[in-house]
């Protein structure tokens, strides 16, 4: 029935005892008494009453039940893109699955993540399986981010600690970020934190394409200094009163860099990703090695869950 055009889609199937009420289009009646089901008078409620993993399910129930079993019940927004996880077993039935998604959530594109991001850029694994537009705008914590999905990574994880560069106290410093990405820290920072001026370094160049249209969407042009390429080619001689360092897994192989670009005194943002168990004697291991007796670490905090009994965490050190 659903096949044929015959339901209304914007009203809800419902149960009367053992059966299933399933509301029909008008002047359809006879067409699904032809089909040999029986056609009873009733009220058809709203489906957008229902949750639209609800009516997902009930979309796709005619699928294989090792497909339905993992239809993934969260999913991300960006602007009008549905980001969702599926498993490989729904491959043969991608297109539909594209197009249930879109219609039930309300999106102009639906594309699967297929494995986070890999290599030395970070690029997104991301396949489109409903429609073609791939470049949205996010609105998180009063800055607009732009970016391609299928390009750039965004890591909605670190919200909070968006959040708090958005909040911190930087009047009047000098503030280099060595990662800048499409500006996930630098945005928030330069808007918000009273920051002079903010370097913000990019090597991977569809990132720097939008962290500079990000800077002029957020009206920070004169404060944000975008710069392309490797930061260990920025400029040296300890005149950075902050260094942002939003990188993990090989984030301390950038230290020495870093140490060369802040100001005695300073902080170091430094993230990375430890062992639960042992992470604060990780971090004091790598600034004893870093610069032995010359730091203090002022605070740690966990950003998010990175993987079984490792997380993701930055540690706010101050450079004596």
């Amino acid at each position: 029935m659903m096949r044929s055009g015959m339901v209304d889609r914007h009203a809800k199937i419902s149960k009367d005892g053992s059966y299933r009420l399933v509301p029909l289009l008008e002047g359809r009646d006879a067409d699904a008494e032809s089909m040999g089901f029986e056609v009873v008078d009733g009220t058809a409620h709203s489906r957008y009453r229902v949750p639209p993993q609800q009516r997902i399910a009930e979309a796709l129930s005619d699928l294989p039940e090792d497909v339905r079993s993992r239809l993934p019940m969260k999913w991300e927004h960006v602007g009008s893109i549905l980001i969702i996880r599926l498993d490989r077993s729904a491959d043969p039935y991608l297109e539909r699955i594209g197009k249930v998604y879109a219609s039930e959530v309300g999106a102009s594109t639906v594309c699967v993540d297929r494995g986070g991001v890999s290599g030395e850029y970070r690029r997104p694994e991301m396949e489109v399986i409903f429609g073609t537009e791939t470049e949205s705008t996010r609105l998180e914590n009063g800055i607009l981010y732009r970016f391609d999905v299928t390009k750039v990574m965004f890591a909605s994880g670190n919200v909070d600690e968006r959040e708090r560069m958005k909040s911190m106290d930087c009047t009047g410093e000098t503030v280099v970020d060595m990662f800048a990405g499409i500006g996930y820290f630098t945005l928030p920072l330069a808007k918000f934190s009273g920051a002079e001026k903010v370097i913000a370094c990019e090597k991977n160049p569809d990132s720097y394409a939008f962290l500079a249209g990000n800077i002029e969407l957020n009206g920070l042009e004169g404060r944000v200094e975008p710069v392309l390429g490797d930061n260990r080619n920025l400029p040296e001689g300890n005149y950075a009163d902050r260094v942002l360092m939003g990188y993990v897994q090989t984030t301390s192989s950038f230290l020495p860099k870093a140490l060369r670009i802040v100001r005695s005194g300073g902080i170091i943002h430094y993230h990375d990703t430890f062992p639960v168990d042992c992470y604060m004697e990780r971090i004091r291991q790598i600034f004893d090695e870093a610069c032995p007796g010359g730091y203090e670490i002022i605070g740690v905090r966990e950003v998010k869950s990175f993987a079984p009994a490792i997380s993701h965490y930055v540690a706010d050190v101050r450079i004596s």
